[in-house]
């Protein structure tokens, strides 16, 4: 991540995963969820979008399962709740082309203050979207994120499992399918329904504050 640069994209992916901003552990590391405590590369590899734990080093090499990343806003904070509503509003029509350009199945946003803001939709549910974004489908997952406490491990990756089940069908030749098996979730589900419920709080701007970061 050079240069507060957080994007790890290339055309047509399948899934694009979109942070809200950089962090500045992630800056200081120089590569996205790189914090010690960030699930985001654990839940990946236990939901079958990768055939291993990738590193956060390792993160160029997303691109081969056909898989990116990238943040609504650029500008790096501590914390996600520095961001405001009207920098996410400001942020929409460069995101929106920077997502035409690059044309992924789908881009999965890393909770629902981003969306909601830049849509300015309330209730989102989790899932995929009705409307799209940018031309492509769209989904809302729970933020990877340690200060996410509302999403267990196992919960984490059964969201992630159903949206991996879901682009696995269209384009079955497209690099990511090539690189893992499709079949079935790679964890134990027991007792996780499909749709989660994730304790929150209203935040100043009146979207819901998910105690998340967007590529720690």
């Amino acid at each position: 991540m050079t240069g507060n640069q957080a994007d790890v994209l290339a055309e047509g992916l399948d899934v694009v995963f979109c942070g809200i901003n950089p962090a500045a552990t992630a800056v200081a590391a120089g590569h996205n969820f790189s914090h010690r405590n960030n699930r985001f590369w654990a839940v990946l590899h236990l939901a079958g979008f990768t055939d291993r734990q990738l590193r956060p080093d390792d993160e160029h090499q997303l691109l081969q399962f056909g898989c990116g990343i990238t943040a609504v806003v650029a500008r790096p904070t501590r914390r996600a709740s520095q961001i405001r509503a009207q920098e996410f509003r400001q942020a929409r029509a460069g995101f929106e082309a920077k997502i035409r350009r690059w044309q992924p199945q789908t881009v999965a946003f890393l909770g629902k203050r981003a969306l909601a803001a830049m849509t300015g939709t309330s209730g989102i549910e989790w899932g995929p979207q009705p409307t799209g974004f940018a031309g492509t489908d769209a989904w809302v997952l729970p933020n990877p994120s340690g200060l996410n406490r509302g999403f267990t491990g196992d919960a984490l990756v059964c969201a992630y499992t159903q949206l991996r089940l879901t682009v696995a069908g269209p384009r079955a030749s497209s690099p990511a399918h090539r690189h893992r098996q499709v079949d079935k979730p790679q964890t134990s589900t027991s007792g996780t329904s499909a749709r989660y419920a994730l304790t929150s709080s209203t935040h100043q701007d009146g979207l819901v504050k998910e105690y998340d970061h967007g590529t720690s």
